[in-house]
């Protein structure tokens, strides 16, 4: 990325935001595969040669755009465990912090689940979770969890949360709460002691 004086540039940034906002009001309307880069351009204002100076197709920037939102509901996390939160009660609410990005951007999610060639979508929501549970197994350090290859339970946490999240797209009778419920109870029984960790 272009920096002036060691920040970011402006317009960068600018560029940036514009092809992420427009990318999501897009895939909301329909799955990303079926977006054209041409179209993605003009809604953000920017040319085709900006996008392709950053980005290979229109999944790119959707995905730096739910991951971006993600990542806020961590910072959050993060405030909560240093105001002192105990482990059950940071569970609920991180997994009540992802439901409501999942919410936010319903559509987005709705349409890449349906069709299968935007699994690129779900993908990364895997890949995200499964970072976040090495992060957080990394950071609770030995005897807190099992003596078993983290790296597995880190992606059997990650497609158990993003497969729930996924039944709770597909089945409109499944409310935000009735996620959270689930997967608070389907949560090992080591994780909210070792998310009391600092």
């Amino acid at each position: 990325m272009s920096t002036v004086g060691g920040r970011t540039d402006p317009r960068v940034t600018r560029t940036t935001t514009a092809l992420r906002e427009a990318v999501v009001e897009l895939a909301s309307q329909r799955p990303v595969s079926r977006i054209t880069v041409a179209e993605l351009a003009e809604r953000a204002g920017v040319t085709r040669a900006t996008f392709y100076n950053r980005y290979a197709t229109p999944l790119d920037p959707l995905i730096e755009a739910l991951q971006a939102d993600l990542e806020t509901g961590h910072r959050l996390e993060e405030q909560r465990r240093a105001e002192g939160l105990t482990g059950p009660e940071l569970l609920r609410l991180a997994t009540a912090e992802v439901a409501d990005h999942v919410e936010r951007f319903a559509l987005v999610y709705r349409h890449a689940v349906a069709e299968p060639a935007d699994g690129g979508v779900y993908d990364a929501l895997v890949r995200h979770f499964a970072a976040y549970a090495r992060g957080f197994l990394a950071r609770a350090g030995e005897g807190a969890a099992p003596d078993v290859s983290r790296a597995v339970v880190a992606q059997f946490l990650a497609h158990g949360f993003a497969g729930a999240i996924r039944a709770w797209l597909a089945d409109p009778s499944v409310t935000k709460q009735d996620l959270v419920e689930a997967a608070v109870a389907c949560a090992p029984a080591w994780w909210p002691a070792a998310a009391e960790r600092p």
